[in-house]
């Protein structure tokens, strides 16, 4: 099976590029969703942030409460990479498994979304890289009314918690500039799809 790491800071339109690839019957794994599931009482990383940050992250519910533990990391480098420790390893192997799943089920094409492809040191579970790129000002826009979050509290995540776009991009394989309207990003996700599909039957 081949892997397609899809990557890109929030708000770049990663969500987008995900529906249209889904659409041409892509099987897809979503990092963030695998990241919820860490968060979950039973699950080991569970015990461990609660032992780093406190009951005080922990909801009514027992869960955690991340709106509770965001300020609480993005206000600290240190706390941040202190719960990147806890996270990152967990969901890598969760990720792992799930491509493997994929692929002793006989899909030909995976996509792994994950805007910390390469923070996080993922990129090595895929075959090929793919970033959305848009300015840092649009996408701190849309990810504001997404969220409900202020534009300034998002740039300064991006400025703090994200490697930098052109960092991203000379990574990368392939480019998906999302600044135009929804069908200017369908097209060129579509024709990057189309050169892919070329690429492996020529490999086949």
């Amino acid at each position: 099976m081949y892997v397609v790491g899809l990557t890109g800071g929030i708000g770049t339109g990663k969500s987008v590029v995900t529906e249209i690839l889904r659409e041409q019957g892509v099987v897809i794994l979503d990092a963030d969703r695998v990241g919820h599931e860490v968060y979950l009482p039973g699950q080991p990383g569970y015990e461990d942030i609660v032992a780093e940050f406190g009951q005080d992250v922990v909801a009514e519910d027992g869960t955690i409460d991340r709106r509770k533990l965001g300020p609480i990391v993005f206000s600290s480098p240190d706390k941040l990479a202190r719960l990147n420790a806890i996270t990152h390893p967990r969901m890598k192997e969760m990720m792992r498994d799930r491509l493997a799943e994929a692929g002793r089920a006989g899909r030909m094409v995976a996509v792994l979304e994950a805007a910390l492809l390469f923070d996080a040191g993922w990129d090595d579970l895929t075959d090929e890289v793919w970033v959305t790129v848009v300015d840092a000002e649009t996408a701190a826009r849309r990810a504001s009314e997404r969220s409900g979050i202020p534009v300034e509290q998002v740039l300064e995540r991006i400025q703090k918690a994200q490697m930098a776009s052109d960092e991203r991009i000379r990574r990368s394989d392939v480019a998906i500039d999302t600044s135009g309207t929804v069908e200017d990003t369908r097209r060129r996700t579509l024709e990057a799809w189309g050169e892919l599909e070329q690429r492996l039957a020529a490999r086949r």
